[in-house]
C-alpha cells in the first residue's frame, strides 16, 4: 500500500545507523521530538463533495486526500503537520480517451479543473488544487497502463500513459528490450508524467532525455484531439511534440504514446571512482563529456555529499577501512566520489572503462572496482525512503537542481551552496547542503543540490524555512542565468521564475497556445503560469 505521508511503499524502509544520527546532530544540531498528524484526522478535515453526480468520479475522502499533494518538502509539511487544506472534491479513473472526453465535456459543463495524476511524485506542486476558483476532480491514469504494441522492427513501444517505470519495463524486458528512462522517483512516476515535465534518468547519458525518447502520442485537449505524426524525423515546421513536452497538462491530457527502446544490453557494470577535490573532479567530468566517452551515466558528488554518504550508510566498519585506504592513496578530506556505468557489450565497455580510468588517473583519481558502484545502483531506488526516516527523526530534507555551462558550474555550484547555507542564520539554525553532478552535455551540466535542517514545533515556521532557502537559492540561480528546472519541472514552486528564462514573449507564446486549446480553462489551473 502507498503512504499517504510520505514517499512511496508503506513496507518499506531506509533505516538511519546510531552514529549517521549522532553525525547529524553534530552538524545540525539535536532535532525536537515531533509528532504527525495521524492520516484519520487529516480525512476527517476532507470536506464533503458538492460535485455534480458522474459515473467516472468517487468521491470518498480517503481517495481525495490521496490525491491532494505530491512530494515536494512544501507538500510534506501539509500533510504531515496538518497544514493541508485544499483537496480535489473528487476523483476518477478514466480507462480510455472515450473517458477522458467525457469527463472534458463535464468539466467544461460544470465550471470544474481537471488534474491529471500519475503517481502522485511531482516535487513542484504539479497536484495542487487551487485555494480560489472551480472545483477540482483528480483524473488518475492508472488504469490507462497497457502496453498497446511493441513495433520490434522500428524499435518502438505504445504505451498508456498511467504506465510507471517498473511497469514499462517489466513489460519490455520479458520481451527482451528496454526503455532505460530511471528518474530516481522511477517506482512511481509514469510515462506521462515524464513527458509533460521533460524528465531526465538517472542513465541519460546513454539512454537519452525524456525528449528524444518520446516518438509520437495522442494527446484529448479541451479543443478536440492531437495525433501527433510517426515518423523518424520531420522538418515539417515547428516540432508539435515539443508542445507536449513540458506543457505539465496545460494543453490537455495525454492518453498514449510511443517511446523508442533498444534491446538488452550484453551487461551493465557500475563502478566508483575518487578524486582529490571537486574543482578536478569537474573537469574530470567536462574531460568524460567532451570526448564524449561512451558510458551509460556519471555522478560526481562533491566532499560533504560523499561525507554524508559514508556516514548515512550504515556500514561503519566497512567505511572506517575505506576512509584509511583512501587516505593512504592521497584521497583525503575534500575527496570526492565518482559513480559511472558501462551499458553494452563486453568489448566496448571494456574499451570505455579503460578510457576512463586512464583519464581519472590523469586527474590524480583513484578506481575502486568493487562494491561502492554496485551498492549505489542496488540502492538508487531506495534512497527516496531515507527522507522518511529523516523526517520522522526531526529533519525537512529537500532537493532543488539547475543546469549551467561548464565555464559557470564551479562558480554558479559555490554561489548556491553558500545561500544555501547560510540561509536560516537569522535564525540561528544551521543547514547541511551538499550537490553532485549527475547529468553532462559536451557544453555543461546539471547540478543537483539536497539540503537538510530541523523542523520546527511550529510547521509554519518549517514551511518558511524551507520557502527562505528555496526562493534565495532560485533567485540565485537566475540571476547566474541557469535554468530553474534541469528535471523537475515548474508547477508551482518554480512558476515565478519561468518569466526570467522564457522572457515576456515567450510566456506570451505559451500562454496564447494555452488559450487556444483550453479556452474555459478546465487544464490544471495555475501551474506553469496563471491564466485569467
Amino acid at each position: 500500500m502507498k503512504r499517504i505521508q510520505g514517499w512511496g511503499n508503506a513496507k518499506t524502509d531506509y533505516p538511519v545507523p546510531e552514529p549517521a544520527k549522532q553525525y547529524l546532530e553534530a552538524v545540525l544540531g539535536e532535532p525536537e521530538s515531533l509528532q504527525n498528524t495521524p492520516v484519520e484526522d487529516l480525512i476527517n478535515r476532507v470536506p464533503p463533495s458538492n460535485l455534480p453526480q458522474h459515473n467516472l468520479i468517487q468521491t470518498d475522502p480517503e481517495d481525495r486526500l490521496r490525491h491532494a499533494r505530491g512530494q515536494s518538502l512544501g507538500d510534506w509539511i501539509e500533510m504531515f503537520d496538518g497544514l493541508v487544506d485544499t483537496f480535489p472534491s473528487g476523483v476518477a479513473y478514466p480507462q480510455n480517451n472515450a473517458d477522458i472526453r467525457d469527463l472534458m465535456a463535464y468539466a467544461s459543463k460544470h465550471s470544474v479543473n481537471l488534474i491529471p495524476y500519475g503517481g502522485g511524485s511531482s516535487v513542484v506542486g504539479h497536484l495542487t488544487p487551487p485555494e480560489k476558483g472551480p472545483l477540482t476532480i483528480s483524473v488518475d491514469l492508472a488504469r490507462m497502463n497497457q502496453l498497446h504494441d511493441l513495433n520490434t522492427s522500428n524499435l518502438e513501444a505504445t504505451f498508456g500513459v498511467g504506465a510507471s517505470g517498473p511497469q514499462i519495463e517489466s513489460a519490455l524486458q520479458e520481451k527482451g528490450f528496454i526503455l532505460g528512462h530511471f528518474p530516481q522517483s522511477w517506482e512511481y512516476s509514469t510515462l506521462g508524467g515524464w513527458i509533460v515535465t521533460r524528465s531526465v534518468g538517472q542513465q541519460s547519458y546513454h539512454y537519452g532525455r525524456i525528449e528524444p525518447l518520446f516518438v509520437t502520442g495522442h494527446l484529448e485537449t479541451p479543443a478536440g484531439p492531437l495525433d501527433l505524426p510517426r515518423v523518424p524525423k520531420s522538418a515539417a515546421g515547428p516540432d508539435l511534440r515539443h508542445i507536449i513536452l513540458g506543457s505539465e497538462a496545460r494543453l490537455g491530457i495525454l492518453t498514449e504514446a510511443t517511446v523508442r527502446i533498444r534491446r538488452l544490453p550484453e551487461e551493465e557494470r557500475f563502478y566508483a571512482a575518487f578524486l582529490p577535490d571537486f574543482a578536478t573532479g569537474i573537469e574530470a567530468m567536462r574531460q568524460i563529456a567532451q570526448q564524449e566517452l561512451p558510458l551509460s551515466m556519471v555522478r560526481l558528488s562533491d566532499s560533504m555529499e560523499t561525507e554524508t554518504t559514508f556516514q548515512l550508510s550504515g556500514e561503519e566498519r566497512l567505511v572506517k577501512i575505506a576512509k584509511t585506504g583512501l587516505n593512504l592513496f592521497g584521497q583525503g578530506k575534500n575527496r570526492c566520489m565518482l559513480i559511472y556505468g558501462l551499458t553494452g557489450n563486453h568489448a566496448k565497455n571494456r574499451l570505455a572503462d579503460r578510457q576512463l580510468g586512464s583519464l581519472i588517473r590523469k586527474y590524480n583519481g583513484m578506481l575502486v572496482k568493487f562494491y561502492l558502484g554496485e551498492a549505489w545502483m542496488k540502492k538508487r531506488f531506495l534512497t527516496p525512503y531515507l527522507r522518511n526516516t529523516l523526517w520522522d527523526l526531526g529533519y525537512a530534507l529537500d532537493t532543488l537542481e539547475t543546469a549551467l555551462p561548464w565555464d559557470k558550474l564551479k562558480s554558479g555550484r559555490n554561489t548556491i551552496i553558500d545561500a544555501i547555507g547560510h540561509g536560516l542564520e537569522e535564525e540561528n539554525q544551521q543547514v547541511l547542503v551538499f550537490s553532485h553532478i549527475s547529468h553532462v552535455y559536451t557544453n555543461g551540466g546539471s547540478m543537483y543540490i539536497t539540503y537538510l535542517f530541523r523542523r520546527s514545533s511550529d510547521p509554519h515556521q518549517t514551511l518558511a524555512r524551507w520557502q527562505k532557502i528555496k526562493t534565495t537559492a532560485s533567485e540565485n540561480i537566475v540571476a547566474m542565468g541557469g535554468t530553474i528546472t534541469h528535471q523537475h519541472g515548474v508547477g508551482l514552486d518554480h512558476k515565478p521564475f519561468l518569466g526570467a528564462e522564457k522572457g515576456p514573449l515567450g510566456m506570451s507564446i505559451i500562454k496564447d497556445i494555452i488559450q487556444k486549446v483550453d479556452p474555459d480553462t478546465i487544464m490544471n489551473r495555475g501551474k506553469l503560469l496563471d491564466i485569467d
